[in-house]
C-alpha cells in the first residue's frame, strides 16, 4: 500500500511543530549549558537513572532514595533507565535540591534492546543481571514459547531465570509441567516456582532477585503485574487499585523504570520490555540462543549447513544419539521457518 501524500499545508504545520520542538530542546540545553558555565551547579556526584522522559530524566544519588528530576546534556548518547550516570545538583536558597544536570555516564555492563517500527535495535534499559521469563500453571505454557524467550534472552547477552507463576494450581504430580521445567533445569537454567495465593510463596523469588536488578518478560495472563505488586507493596498502595486485566491508571506507561525492593535488588518495571520479538535475529543467532547446540554449532561437514537434511550435521547427528532433546530441536526449526513472520 503506497503512503498517503501530504498537502503542502499539512507539511508546513508538521515543519513547524518539528522546529518548535527543536526549539525547546535548544533552549533547555543551553540554559543547563549557561549554568554549568557559570558554576550554578554543584559538584559531580554519582547516581542512577530510574526513568527516561525525552531529554529529562530522574535520578537517584548514590547515598539517597530521593529522585531528582535532572537534565540531560545535548552531547551525551541517550540515556536509559538503569544508567549509571554523573550528574551535578543546583540548591534553592535554603541548600535544597531543585533540579540537575547529568554530565556523563558510566560504562555499561548490559543493555536490553528492543527492535522499533523500523526494525532498528533501540536500547530500553541498562546494568541489568537477569532477564526473569515468567509463565503460568494457567494459562497452560508450551514449550516453543519459552524457548523463544530465551532465545531473545540469550541474544541480550544477559542470564535469563525461568519463573511459574500460580503453582498453587499445579496438580500434586505436576505432571508434564514438572517434567518440562526438569528440562530447562538440567540445561542449567535457573528455574524458580512462585504465587501470590500463599504468604511464603514469594520466598524462592525473592532469593533470587536479592542484590541483582532484574526485568520481568512473559505472555499477557502470567501474572507479572501481581508479581511486581507483590514485590512493591509500596508502589501498589500509591498507585492505588488497577483492573488486573488492562492495568489502566496512572502507573500505565511506556517508560521503564527502576525500583528497589525491600528486601533488596532492583527491578526495572515497564510493559514495552514484557515481551520480545526475534524479526532482528538470523537463523544463526537463533541456534545460537539454544544452550545445548554450542558444542556441535561449526562442526557440520559443509560450512553453510542449515540443520535441515544435510549429510554430515553436526546437530541432527546429535539428536539421533539423545544428546538433544528432539522436542527442542524441533523447537528450534519452528522458530527459524518463522522469522519472517516476526
Amino acid at each position: 500500500m503506497s503512503k498517503r501524500k501530504l498537502t503542502r499545508q499539512q507539511r508546513w504545520r508538521i515543519e513547524k511543530i518539528q522546529a518548535e520542538r527543536a526549539r525547546r530542546a535548544e533552549k533547555r540545553d543551553g540554559h543547563a549549558s549557561a549554568a554549568l558555565a557559570a558554576g550554578e551547579y554543584g559538584p559531580e556526584q554519582s547516581g542512577r537513572v530510574i526513568a527516561h522522559f525525552g531529554r529529562t530524566l530522574e535520578v537517584r544519588p548514590e547515598a539517597s532514595d530521593a529522585a531528582v528530576r535532572c537534565h540531560q546534556r545535548a552531547n551525551l548518547d541517550s540515556l536509559v533507565t538503569g544508567d549509571r550516570v554523573v550528574w551535578r545538583a543546583a540548591h534553592d536558597a535554603e541548600g535544597h535540591v531543585i533540579d540537575g544536570v547529568v554530565v556523563a555516564r558510566g560504562e555499561r555492563d548490559s543493555v536490553l534492546e528492543r527492535p522499533d517500527a523500523r526494525g532498528q535495535l533501540k536500547p530500553v534499559a541498562a546494568n541489568i543481571d537477569q532477564i526473569l521469563i515468567v509463565f503460568a500453571v494457567e494459562p497452560a505454557p508450551y514449550a516453543n514459547l519459552i524457548d523463544r524467550y530465551l532465545v531473545a534472552a540469550e541474544a541480550t547477552g544477559i542470564a535469563p531465570v525461568l519463573v511459574l507463576n500460580k503453582i498453587d494450581l499445579l496438580p500434586e504430580d505436576g505432571g508434564e509441567l514438572r517434567e518440562l521445567l526438569a528440562r530447562y533445569a538440567r540445561l542449567g537454567y535457573p528455574v524458580v516456582t512462585t504465587t501470590t495465593a500463599r504468604d511464603e510463596g514469594l520466598e524462592a523469588l525473592h532469593a533470587q532477585l536479592a542484590g541483582r536488578t532484574s526485568v520481568f518478560v512473559g505472555q499477557s495472563g502470567v501474572g507479572k503485574s501481581s508479581l511486581i505488586d507483590r514485590l512493591l507493596p509500596e508502589e501498589a498502595l500509591r498507585i492505588g487499585a488497577l483492573s488486573k486485566e488492562s492495568r489502566k491508571g496512572t502507573h500505565t506507561t511506556t517508560t521503564a523504570r527502576l525500583y528497589r525492593m525491600p528486601g533488596g535488588g532492583e527491578l526495572i518495571d515497564s510493559p514495552g520490555i514484557r515481551e520480545f520479538g526475534l524479526g532482528h535475529l538470523d537463523e544463526r543467532q537463533v541456534a545460537e540462543g539454544f544452550v545445548e547446540f554450542h558444542d556441535y554449532l561449526g562442526r557440520c561437514r559443509f560450512r553453510d549447513c542449515r540443520h535441515r537434511e544435510e549429510p554430515g550435521c553436526a546437530l541432527l547427528a546429535a539428536v539421533e544419539r539423545g544428546a538433544i532433546h528432539p522436542e527442542r530441536f524441533a523447537s528450534y526449526r519452528r522458530i527459524v521457518d518463522g522469522l519472517n513472520d516476526d
